[in-house]
């Protein structure tokens, strides 16, 4: 039986681990083993992924029985906002945080979005060559943008970066998991405090607004606005700089974005990113509440179900060629956002934050590549969020 998560090829960064496609090949649902011993079940091809997404049957509560945790729990972990509860109270929350995130609202974002790009690299431009491309623009960038949404001082910037990392780490202990979080909701609690006594236009005066009313408790909203906060910057920060290295390492791809104006080209370029790299890379966690048949097995009510997002996206009997990176594809219907009630709530965010990035730092930086050969890149194999910890470029 293999263990999980697996480990990626060396020579291939950008590719889920070679076992993953071999388990594919040999079955859509299979069992592997966790860190605990316990034995959930692996789903590998993205018809059967998609079908399980969608199951009311199956439950994101990671204190239900069978649930198959990355890692020890942290103290606090069902309290993180929406994303670890089930409907009809994760609907009754989420449905409180969807306006600011509807594709109009942040289509309007697009020239904010574009000057804070743009201001980036110009400093970056202007500072020494090389340079980190996380610290100095992939990590700044959303960071910005979600402070801009939320209400959140960018000033505050390395106090949650630092405990969001640690969040989203594997290798981090359950107590100082639990401190972060403990550290972040204190924060997100007092910020609430003061929207409440000086509201303005972003999310958290909202959220503090129905914690006045009596429509949320102080400590659901706090959870909203960590998990908001966290998923706001990490996984996009991760896009930026794990998309750009991979473009690096595909020029004729890289070529082809650089040199088109096309809006049609850079949407299909996002989304071929996205389905290639699928930075949430542990994949989709559940745990069974009935039994449920698929693909000729039985989850039994009390098992836990792994969706392997990253494998599911290079399923060859939805994508042809999937192991190619290809920004032309076409009818691109990547899992890289989930599916079903809590596919990502940010997605048309991430979208046009990619969008803008993808567009613009290739045509300023037209000579842009890397400082360190490949093999030098620190790859983030240790967390639930795919990409670098660095990534020096030059130009």
């Amino acid at each position: 039986m293999h263990t999980f998560p697996m480990a990626r090829a060396a020579s291939c960064p950008f590719d889920p681990p070679p076992q993953l496609k071999d388990l594919q090949e040999e079955a859509p649902l299979t069992r592997v083993e966790l860190w605990d011993g316990s034995t959930p079940w692996l789903v590998t091809r993205y018809d059967e992924q998609r079908t399980l997404l969608q199951d009311p049957r199956l439950s994101s509560v990671v204190t239900r029985p069978g649930y198959p945790s990355p890692a020890p729990l942290r103290p606090g972990a069902d309290s993180i906002g929406f994303i670890l509860m089930d409907d009809p109270e994760h609907m009754r929350l989420r449905r409180m945080v969807t306006a600011p995130f509807a594709m109009k609202r942040v289509a309007a974002m697009r020239p904010a979005v574009q000057r804070i790009v743009d201001s980036l690299l110009d400093d970056l431009l202007a500072g020494p060559n090389p340079v980190d491309l996380v610290e100095a623009f992939a990590l700044p960038v959303p960071s910005l943008v979600i402070c801009e949404l939320l209400g959140v001082p960018y000033a505050d910037h390395d106090l949650f970066q630092a405990h969001s990392r640690n969040l989203v780490s594997r290798s981090v202990s359950p107590e100082d998991r639990g401190a972060s979080f403990g550290a972040l909701n204190e924060y997100l609690t007092g910020l609430l405090d003061k929207k409440a006594a000086e509201p303005a236009e972003d999310v958290l005066s909202g959220l503090a607004a129905r914690v006045t009313a009596g429509e949320l408790t102080r400590r659901e909203a706090a959870g909203m606005g960590v998990l908001l906060l966290i998923a706001g910057h990490e996984t996009t920060a991760n896009m930026i700089a794990l998309g750009t290295a991979a473009l690096l390492e595909h020029p004729d791809q890289l070529a082809l974005l650089r040199s088109s104006d096309d809006p049609a080209l850079v949407g299909s370029a996002v989304e071929e990113l996205l389905r290639y790299l699928n930075i949430t890379h542990n994949g989709r966690r559940r745990s069974a509440v009935e039994d449920i048949e698929i693909a000729g097995e039985t989850i039994r009510a009390g098992e836990g179900v792994i969706m392997a997002n990253d494998i599911g996206n290079r399923d060859p009997a939805i994508f042809d060629n999937p192991d190619d990176l290809d920004l032309t594809r076409a009818g691109n219907r990547h899992v890289a956002f989930g599916f079903g009630i809590h596919q990502c709530l940010g997605q048309p965010l991430a979208r046009l934050e990619l969008q803008v990035v993808y567009s613009t730092l290739y045509r300023r930086i037209p000579t842009l590549r890397l400082a360190a050969g490949l093999e030098k890149i620190p790859f983030k194999h240790d967390g639930s969020v795919y990409g670098v910890y660095e990534l020096p470029v030059t130009w």
